[in-house]
C-alpha cells in the first residue's frame, strides 16, 4: 500500500513535469484557443474531482449523522474557500496574461510571481490527492483504490496542459528552454509535498477525515472560480472553453465511476 500511496502522490507531479518538458519541442508561445482548451478542461476535471471523490466520500464518512451528514462537508467546504483566500491575498502573485500583479507588493521578479501563481493553484491538488490517500490508508472512508488512482490520473492529465502553460510563455517571453522547463517543473513540485503533509496531517485525526475531504474540495472550487473560469471567458474563444470544460468534468466522472 506504502508503494501505491507513493506512486499515487507522484503521478500528478509527473504529469506537470511531462507538460513543462513540451517547451522543447513545441515552438514559440501556446496560441489563444489552445489556452482557453486546456485552461478550460482543467477547470472540468477539478470541479468533477471535487464532487466525486471529495465532497460525495466527505458525506460518505460522516453518513453516521443521519440528516446532519452534510455538516462536514458544508464546514470543511468553507474552511478550504477562506484558506485560499487567505493564500490569494498573503502571497504575491502574478497570472499569465496580466500585467498587475496581486497580493502584497514585492520586489519579486516577474517570473517567480508567475510561478507562485501556479503553485497557489497546484496546493490544493495536492492536498486533494493527499487527504483520499489518507482515506484509502485509513480503510474505512469510503475510498477505493481505484476511486484514489481515478483522481491521481485525472490531475495528473490536467497537469500535463498546466506544465506547458507555464513553461512555454515563459520561454516565449526570453527564457531559455531549460530554465522555463526547470520553472515549470518546481511550479509542480508543491503538489507532493502538499500531499505528504495531508497524509500525515490527516492520518493522525480520522475523525476529522470528512472535514479535510471537502476542505480540499472548496480549495480547488476556490481556483476555478477565481482563476481558471475568468481565464476562458476574456478575449475570444470562450466558447472552446466551455466545451473543454464540459469535456474534462466528464471525463473525470467516467474515470471516478469507471475505476471507483
Amino acid at each position: 500500500m506504502a508503494i501505491q500511496t507513493l506512486q499515487g502522490i507522484l503521478l500528478p507531479f509527473a504529469g506537470t513535469a511531462l507538460g513543462a518538458a513540451c517547451v522543447f519541442f513545441m515552438k514559440g508561445a501556446m496560441n489563444q484557443l489552445l489556452q482557453k482548451a486546456l485552461t478550460g478542461f482543467a477547470a472540468g476535471v477539478m470541479v468533477a474531482a471535487s464532487i466525486w471523490s471529495l465532497l460525495l466520500p466527505a458525506m460518505d464518512y460522516a453518513s453516521g449523522m443521519g440528516k446532519l451528514a452534510f455538516i462536514p462537508a458544508v464546514a470543511g467546504f468553507w474552511l478550504g474557500i477562506l484558506f485560499l483566500l487567505f493564500l490569494d491575498r498573503a502571497i504575491p502573485h502574478l497570472h499569465r496574461n496580466s500585467d498587475e500583479a496581486e497580493g502584497p507588493k514585492s520586489k519579486l521578479s516577474k517570473i517567480t510571481m508567475m510561478v507562485l501563481a501556479v503553485v497557489l493553484h497546484n496546493l490544493p491538488e495536492g492536498m486533494a490527492v493527499g487527504v483520499v490517500y489518507a482515506g484509502l490508508l485509513a480503510g474505512d472512508a469510503g475510498v477505493s483504490i481505484t476511486g484514489a488512482i481515478a483522481l491521481s490520473l485525472g490531475i495528473a492529465i490536467q497537469n500535463f496542459p498546466e506544465g506547458a502553460i507555464i513553461s512555454m510563455p515563459l520561454n516565449a517571453e526570453g527564457v531559455s528552454k531549460p530554465k522555463a522547463f526547470l520553472y515549470g517543473v518546481l511550479s509542480g513540485v508543491v503538489e507532493p509535498v502538499g500531499a505528504m503533509i495531508t497524509i500525515l496531517a490527516a492520518s493522525r485525526v480520522l475523525p476529522l477525515l470528512p472535514y479535510f475531504l471537502s476542505f480540499s474540495a472548496g480549495a480547488m472550487i476556490y481556483v476555478v472560480v477565481e482563476e481558471l473560469i475568468p481565464e476562458t471567458a476574456e478575449g475570444n474563444h470562450s466558447n472552446m472553453g466551455t466545451v473543454m470544460f464540459a469535456a474534462g468534468f466528464t471525463l473525470m466522472m467516467i474515470l471516478d465511476v469507471a475505476l471507483g
